[in-house]
């Protein structure tokens, strides 16, 4: 198989403000692995908070190209990637999943058959998906929920960790108002205090918050657990869940895990979480990062595992380069296409 890399440029719609950060873009790389004629593609995206900037993406990415070519197949590659060959030793985990990506797409086109029905879903996965509405003030919170119920969203998730909890309380308020029937979700990125929270969940499930992702710092797993146990709506870990390792500790200890493939290392990874969480009465939640719609395409060939989908990386860019997965209804859907089914937006084969 011939790798081969390039960096593209994706730009947010608006900033999307959190409590750590404010993020106007990032750089994805777009890694496509070739044989026989076709090719599959993957995409790792930049990221300050996991310690993968744009240029380690790519040493990471020179320092397999040999490797990756000394595979004498696909098959054999997509075997390799879950077995923990030598060659992916080291990768950092968004590297990892986007070879696996691209390798998948590939062996999925070779196939003739969709990336779900190789991972062991018949029918081509469809799943109501989260929409994130970030720190920002109560009017445009609301006028912002308001369209995209009206677009077809049944599920919102807010952003919150202000310095300042009443202004959380607000913006979850005027969501509620602008979209009376959507389910909300509330993410703090780990804001709060272990006193915080049990504090304000309360309160936040009184204005109808269903679930909360992540309420305090991570680092601190039996806090997590505290906080779960006594909180009146679910807790989901996300920054506290990396790897498969911490999925595992925190098994029936918290109410969900929220999977990010950039996080675990690839769609093979999530699907051992998901079985180490069965019978645990600690569920799934597909997460994402933003990124295009083939950065996201993986995860929703999953989508059936999950009781909770937030894949909207891709809904919040300016222009995204690729398409097949749809989402601007509130659904996300995998495609019945050869591969991971989606396609460049600008029509171009060279992709």
């Amino acid at each position: 198989m011939k790798l081969t890399r390039h960096t593209a440029d994706l730009r947010l719609a608006e900033p999307l403000r959190i409590s750590r950060s404010v993020m106007t873009r990032r750089d994805a790389v777009w890694i496509s692995v070739e044989h026989g004629g076709l090719r599959g593609w993957g995409e790792a995206v930049s990221s300050d908070y996991l310690g993968l900037p744009t240029a380690r993406i790519h040493r990471h990415l020179e320092s397999v190209r040999a490797a990756t070519e000394r595979f004498p197949d696909p098959e054999t590659a997509w075997a390799e990637t879950g077995a923990g060959h030598p060659a992916w030793h080291g990768l950092p985990p968004g590297v990892l999943a986007a070879i696996e990506t691209a390798v998948l797409d590939l062996v999925g086109k070779r196939a003739g058959e969709p990336a779900h029905r190789l991972l062991g879903t018949p029918a081509a996965p469809a799943a109501a998906t989260t929409r994130t509405i970030g720190i920002t003030g109560p009017v445009p919170a609301a006028a912002q929920a308001a369209r995209l119920a009206v677009s077809g969203f049944t599920a919102l998730k807010v952003k919150a960790g202000s310095p300042d909890p009443a202004e959380d309380l607000a913006r979850v308020a005027a969501v509620r108002t602008g979209a009376p029937g959507a389910s909300l979700l509330l993410d703090p990125n780990g804001a709060w205090t272990e006193r915080q929270a049990l504090d304000l969940l309360p309160r936040f499930a009184e204005l109808g918050v269903t679930a909360v992702e992540q309420p305090i710092a991570p680092g601190r797993p039996d806090a997590l657990a505290r906080v779960a146990g006594n909180s009146p709506v679910p807790v989901i870990a996300d920054e506290d869940a990396v790897s498969y390792e911490d999925a595992v500790a925190l098994a029936g200890r918290v109410h969900g895990v929220n999977v990010k493939l950039a996080k675990c290392g690839g769609v093979r990874a999530a699907l051992r979480i998901h079985e180490a969480l069965r019978g645990s009465g600690t569920e799934l939640m597909l997460g994402c990062l933003t990124a295009s719609s083939l950065g996201i395409a993986p995860a929703v060939h999953l989508a059936d595992r999950a009781r909770w989908v937030d894949l909207d990386g891709h809904l919040l860019l300016a222009d995204d380069p690729w398409t097949g997965i749809g989402g601007t209804d509130g659904t996300v859907r995998a495609a019945n296409r050869a591969g991971l089914g989606v396609r460049p937006a600008d029509g171009e084969t060279g992709r």
